[in-house]
């Protein structure tokens, strides 16, 4: 593909950003709250962030199972949407709420009865720094509490999904500021006991999330359904849970794997960290703080990648394929062009962000290592996450499983258990190897996107160009 091609028109670009930028607004201030959280927790000290960031890589899994399961129902979503079918919408949201329920009721099981022990795998000595019982306590005591929050984060995540799928990004975005804006408030207050409440450390930040949840349900649930001119396919929505079984046939044939692919993909990468934390308590910690920075800087693309799986989705629905494939490329050259300027600017200031931390030196030093690697790994995730949506918004699951979770099983995770169980080598040059395997991974997208297999239409009764 000719390099002039991949740039599109001023009217391309103000229809991603319109797309893209509410989503990235959400999620920009979901994570840079997420990072005021992570800072406050810190100045706590390195066993309660430790037990809050394994605790978290729990609850990461949850969310990834969640997105993966409203991400196999999202394909139909975003393709019933381009030919204008309430009924196929109101379908697709009722058997996303079916998803979640039954996701949730898995979660709460397995975290309430085997959080200890799942805990328990993280906790290595290896490092001079850290408490590995009072990691643990924290750890436990955290999960208790963020258990509560499940059901409501999967309930609008499937209203906030629907809504976006369909074009309302701005409502989904209103919601989202005000829950973390009440996770902010909460957080300083109950972390840090101001103005009379108790200081209840890593607890506290498990309320303020949990509060925040629930704020976020209401805020999204009462504007889908006072509004139903805008959103006709929420009205009667809970009036049965019933399906059409030729479609939930059909989403469960395209969904699974998606699912399938986000539990794999999540539980893999915990299984990365895991690995990581052989070389001790400051690892975790470490590791902690570059996650949560880069999440930030990883919002653009995240972001954009969610918006090529609306905007192509919606083309393929509609029949325009070539305009799809087109429009496809020039969203992953637009989303890897900006993320060689943010990846500049986080290796720039990757030694300074680690001293907001009230932890140790040896912790400032790994992390300083870790976000300056992850800085220059930017562009090459940028590519792969564009490859990812462009797969699934053609309804291509099961090579999405296997570029997705299949790269982190027979790539990544043989490398790190390799290097870790059975070599000396120190975490920083490991974790750049594990890292710099993406180009693999790149590789294999690059070569699935130009066969351009991935350009269908799945929905029936859509027009195809001829």
């Amino acid at each position: 593909m000719k390099l002039r091609s991949l740039i599109g028109t001023k009217s391309f670009y103000r229809t991603v950003l319109a797309i893209a930028v509410p989503v990235m607004i959400q999620n920009g201030i979901t994570q840079f709250v997420g990072l005021l959280d992570n800072l406050m927790v810190g100045r706590l000290g390195t066993e309660q962030m430790s037990g809050v960031a394994i605790a978290n890589q729990l609850i990461f899994i949850f969310n990834l199972c969640i997105f993966g399961g409203l991400s196999g129902a999202g394909i139909f979503g975003a393709q019933f949407a381009g030919k204008k079918d309430v009924e196929g919408i109101r379908s697709v949201f009722r058997f996303k709420l079916i998803v979640c329920i039954l996701i949730c009721a898995i979660c709460l099981i397995a975290f309430g009865f085997w959080n200890a022990p799942l805990i328990s795998l993280f906790l290595h000595e290896g490092s001079a720094e850290g408490d590995l019982a009072l990691t643990l306590h924290y750890g436990q005591e955290y999960m208790r509490i963020m258990l509560l929050g499940l059901v409501p984060y999967a309930l609008s995540q499937a209203y906030a999904s629907t809504l976006r799928e369909t074009g309302e990004t701005l409502r989904p975005m209103a919601a989202s500021i005000a829950a973390v804006l009440t996770n902010l408030v909460l957080n300083y207050l109950l972390i840090f006991g101001k103005f009379g409440l108790p200081a209840m450390g890593a607890a506290g930040a498990a309320t303020a999330t949990v509060v925040s949840r629930f704020v976020e349900l209401g805020l999204i649930m009462y504007w889908s359904h006072a509004h139903p001119e805008r959103t006709p396919f929420f009205m009667d929505a809970y009036r049965s849970l019933r399906v059409p079984r030729a479609l939930a046939l059909h989403i469960v044939q395209k969904g699974a794997p998606l699912l399938l692919n986000e539990a794999l993909w999540s539980v893999g990468m915990s299984f990365l960290n895991q690995c990581y934390s052989t070389r001790g308590l400051a690892v975790i910690a470490a590791v902690n703080i570059s996650s949560t920075v880069s999440q930030l800087f990883n919002i653009v693309f995240a972001s954009l990648g969610s918006s090529i799986g609306i905007v192509v989705g919606n083309l393929l629905g509609a029949g325009k394929r070539e305009e799809a494939r087109v429009t496809d490329w020039q969203m992953i050259a637009f989303s890897v062009a900006t993320c060689f300027v943010l990846g500049g600017l986080l290796a720039a200031t990757s030694s300074l962000i680690p001293e907001l931390y009230n932890t140790t030196t040896e912790v400032k030093a790994l992390a300083a290592a870790f976000l300056f690697i992850s800085a220059c790994s930017m562009p090459f995730h940028a590519f792969t996450h564009a490859c990812y949506f462009t797969l699934r918004s053609g309804g291509q699951t099961k090579i999405t499983m296997l570029f997705d979770s299949g790269y982190v099983w027979l790539v990544c995770i043989p490398v790190a258990f390799v290097l870790s169980r059975f070599t000396s080598i120190a975490i920083v040059p490991m974790f750049l190897i594990c890292t710099a395997l993406e180009i693999v991974k790149c590789i294999a997208g690059y070569l699935f996107v130009k066969s351009g297999k991935w350009i269908r239409t799945i929905v029936p009764g859509a027009v195809s160009e001829t």
